[in-house]
């Protein structure tokens, strides 16, 4: 078991990582997904060597929490005994529909694969910080559109071709758009993207680079044959040019050679100008949550979310027993705090839909708590100051119409932040004054109002109130809360 890694480090199963509740784990398994009787035992090995709790997280990735130093390397030892590969190195993730979705733009997972070789073959994994991503998205029903990145690559359809349309830095809504080109030229240019982030240190991102550097990666490929990459200058990080201001025909993938000042600076990305050729499957939409049933391209998938992204492991072990009984063959871990169930014959997602909501989780994709980012909070974790859980509940119980689309609610235990590192509409924040509210911003921000943490559901009442009674015709909760005004918002939030 190596040593436990720094918070903000990625907490894999060799590497836990400590938190207020003890040690937490991370798996995300190779095959995409697990058989049943693997969840079951998964959910028995955290009852066993940790504090119970489970957790499907934003991205899509299954953690234990609670652990020790000796029982997360029995954990581990179980997590093997169970023949459960687990992914490492530098994620590279698909939908969790890839290949299976009829409505896709095209199955990401064989780019992914080979970005994935390209990564370790350039020696990259040891180089670069454990938060830098890929994301390779096919595109349809469920997206990868809310899923931040350094580096996206996602499949358009330009005439009768399938290209792959990269940006940087971002969701499918923010990430900064670079070039569009095809599968060869896309795998290239995504390790070439990250070869820069490497020689800037393990603290960089793609957010890190320069616009000349973006611009280079953009236009080499327009002269380069599919072999040739752009190699990296250890003080630069930029592409080398020729006399005549094309990318050298030295600079090949693995070579090493120096940059020249004036890298090639000439050609412009399509994103930048008129796209050439007609697209479809293009814009970037913000995908469907990941709950209800799903056409496949053989059978339906179930998808069942995990309220605030956290259950107990006897009711996960529930679950996966009755969707074991039910026929399920499969159960995907997928983005937005959920999990895809497939396999199982038609006439048994209603079944299972019933005995997922009898136990308590998310089965209506309308649930207000979908719309509430909540960590495990007070008592569950030693650093929480608010009972986040029961804040969120009696929310979405009593203040759940407020709690539509453009808003997000996000309760945090501390300032750190956890469940929802981004900026949300609206942020509770426990401290030394009780339960803060921070007004589009996030928990780490200095909140400008407080209430004690058993009455913060009382001061989001207040504020649900206020705009139902002020919401105009049509118009969102977000638009509301910004015609009301921060100070207004939070002066609502103190009232007695």
């Amino acid at each position: 078991m190596n040593a436990f890694s720094r918070r903000g480090a990625c907490p894999a199963l060799s590497a836990p990582m400590q938190t207020g509740d003890g040690l937490l784990v991370r798996l995300n398994p190779v095959a995409g997904g697990l058989l049943p009787k693997f969840l079951i035992g998964l959910g028995e090995s955290a009852l066993r060597h940790g504090n119970g709790i489970m957790e499907v997280t934003a991205r899509g990735s299954l953690q234990i929490r609670g652990l020790t130093p000796a029982s997360a390397r029995l954990l581990a030892m179980e997590v093997d005994a169970l023949g459960i590969a687990v992914r490492t190195g530098v994620p590279v993730e698909t939908g969790p529909l890839a290949g299976l979705d009829p409505e896709e733009v095209a199955d990401p997972r064989p780019l992914a694969e080979r970005i994935r070789k390209a990564i370790e073959d350039a020696g990259l994994t040891q180089r670069l910080g454990p938060k830098v991503s890929v994301i390779v998205d096919g595109g349809g029903q469920l997206a990868m559109d809310a899923v931040t990145a350094d580096v996206r690559l996602a499949a358009v359809r330009m005439d009768a071709a399938i290209q792959w349309k990269m940006s940087v830095a971002g969701d499918g809504q923010h990430a900064k758009s670079l070039v569009i080109v095809e599968e060869d030229a896309a795998r290239d240019i995504a390790v070439a993207m990250l070869r820069m982030v490497a020689e800037k240190g393990r603290e960089a991102h793609a957010r890190d680079l320069t616009e000349r550097q973006l611009r280079s990666l953009a236009s080499w490929h327009s002269f380069a044959p599919p072999s040739v990459l752009p190699d990296i200058s250890p003080s630069r990080g930029e592409i080398g040019s020729s006399a005549d201001g094309r990318p050298s025909a030295a600079l090949v993938f693995g070579a090493t050679s120096a940059i020249s000042e004036g890298g090639y600076q000439g050609a412009i990305s399509p994103l930048e100008g008129e796209m050439s050729g007609r697209t479809e499957g293009g814009a970037v939409e913000r995908s469907r949550p990941p709950i209800g049933v799903f056409d496949l391209s053989n059978g339906r998938a179930l998808g069942i979310g995990l309220p605030f992204g956290s259950m107990p492991a006897g009711k996960l072990i529930d679950l996966a027993q009755s969707a074991l009984t039910l026929g399920t063959t499969e159960i995907r871990l997928a983005p937005g705090r959920t999990l895809l169930f497939l396999g199982q014959p038609a006439a048994a997602n209603q079944s299972l839909q019933q005995a997922a909501a009898t136990l308590g989780f998310v089965t209506n994709p309308t649930d207000p708590r979908t719309r509430i980012a909540a960590c495990p909070g007070a008592p569950a974790c030693a650093s929480g100051r608010i009972a986040t859980r029961d804040i969120a509940e009696t929310i979405a119980a009593e203040d759940g119409d407020i709690l539509d689309s453009s808003f997000k609610l996000h309760i945090s235990g501390c300032a750190k932040g956890c469940a929802h590192p981004g900026p949300a509409a609206l942020t509770l924040v426990g401290g030394e004054n009780g339960a803060g509210l921070v007004v589009d911003g996030t928990a780490k921000a200095l909140p400008a109002g407080y209430r004690p943490g058993y009455e913060a559901a009382r001061g989001i009442g207040r504020i649900a109130a206020a705009v139902s009674r002020a919401r105009l015709r049509g118009e969102t909760t977000a638009a509301c809360l910004a015609r009301l005004g921060a100070a207004g918002v939070t002066e609502l939030y103190r009232q007695e």
